[in-house]
């Protein structure tokens, strides 16, 4: 499978908590970060998303903001 994304990021899904229509994954890939993705039930569903499992993070963002108090 070829893919236009560039930001692939491999770690390990370390919690999952789902409810009716949407899903939170946290994925661990490293040095003590762990990374959030909010998806669709569906979609974990489809994937058989599970905790402990490796699984490959794709991000393609359009727009990065930052704010500074």
């Amino acid at each position: 499978m070829k893919l236009s994304t560039r930001n692939i990021v491999k770690g390990k899904v370390v919690d999952l908590k789902e409810d009716s229509l949407m899903a939170k994954v946290k994925i661990d890939i490293g040095n003590g970060n762990i990374l959030t993705a909010i998806v669709t039930a569906e979609a974990v569903k489809d994937l058989g998303v599970k905790v402990g499992e490796n699984i490959s993070a794709l991000i393609k963002a359009t727009s990065v903001m930052l704010a500074k108090e």
